[in-house]
């Protein structure tokens, strides 16, 4: 790996797990309404997907969408505000955390339903079949997701048709609280592609080389007419499903395990100084820059006002406004 390339992944996690951390904080300080969906530890199964796509490639995200929508190229500046329920956002302060949109970048939108993204991916690719424009489709799931009616009948319609669109499963181990060992009775979720016809595989999601090397093929077979892919991609979240999550189903051992043995960052960064693509300065200063990024991106959302009226009743109602509250 070069290394701008290694300073580019290394930059993205960061900017990634930082942003994750912010939101953390202000949801504490009470600034954020409703609830989020940290994907800290997930980082690489996010920079990595979206380092193998083209631009114009698109995607569909799900409640824990943050990683994969600044890995795609979605403004920090514009997912803060929305967040924040800022006019600025990126829907206008009223779709919030989990439904980030931005189809310049090819972002499809995120979505709080588990296992909604399924049916709007392979529509998606449908479109790019029929309308040749030759993008591929990535869908990103949790494992919980695989047990939706909606997961079944897109793969099989992704199957029969060849529609170029992979199915990215992050397996973080726990659906909300739920061990994935007491949901399904196979050892790899990967497995159900096979009842399908289309190609499947587990990898380790959190080796961002193998993330990117994997999705690059299966997107590269995807453009020459091979058809859908499923990739599970084992990984960890180090953080509750939710911010209401007690975590009380998993063991602080097992965490801490995993967060000193598989954390994608330290792997990454450790991996990078080894291999000479970058210095232990390069990559103090990379956290650095991040840091400081993301202090002046809510210097000046926070400054940012909220949606007046007529912005948030906006293609809600039919009608105007002075109409509905009279």
């Amino acid at each position: 790996m070069r290394r701008e390339k290694a300073r580019y992944c290394l930059t993205q996690m960061w900017r990634i797990r930082l942003f994750e951390q912010k939101l953390q904080s202000l949801y504490q300080e009470g600034k954020i309404h409703g609830t989020i969906h940290s994907c800290v530890g997930q980082e690489a199964v996010a920079v990595g997907v979206t380092n193998a796509l083209h631009a114009r490639d698109l995607m569909t995200s799900t409640h824990r969408n943050h990683g994969h929508s600044i890995a795609k190229g979605m403004s920090t500046y514009g997912m803060l505000a929305e967040i924040l329920g800022k006019k600025t956002g990126l829907n206008q302060g009223k779709g919030g955390s989990m439904h980030l949109f931005d189809m310049e970048i090819g972002a499809l939108g995120s979505n709080g339903i588990v296992g909604g993204g399924f049916p709007i991916a392979t529509g998606a690719a449908l479109a790019s079949v029929m309308q040749k424009t030759g993008e591929v489709v990535v869908c990103f799931a949790g494992d919980g997701a695989v047990n939706q009616g909606s997961f079944h009948e897109a793969a099989n319609i992704a199957s029969i048709w060849h529609l170029p669109v992979i199915f990215v499963v992050e397996n973080n181990r726990y659906a909300m609280s739920s061990d994935i060992k007491k949901m399904v009775n196979i050892d790899k979720l990967s497995k159900r592609a096979e009842s399908y016809g289309m190609k499947g595989v587990t990898i380790d999601g959190n080796d961002l080389e193998l993330v990117e090397a994997t999705l690059k093929e299966a997107a590269d077979d995807a453009r020459k007419d091979l058809g859908p892919m499923l990739v599970e991609a084992m990984t960890y979240r180090q953080a509750g499903h939710s911010k209401s999550d007690e975590e009380v189903y998993r063991s602080k051992e097992e965490y801490e395990r995993w967060k000193r043995e598989n954390d994608p960052i330290i792997r990454f960064k450790q991996k990078m100084i080894d291999e000479g693509h970058l210095s232990i300065e390069e990559v103090k200063s990379i956290q650095e820059e991040q840091v400081l990024e993301l202090k002046t991106v809510f210097a000046y959302v926070k400054r940012d006002k909220a949606p007046s009226l007529d912005v948030l009743c906006a293609n809600v109602y039919a009608g105007r406004v002075g109409e509905l509250i009279d």
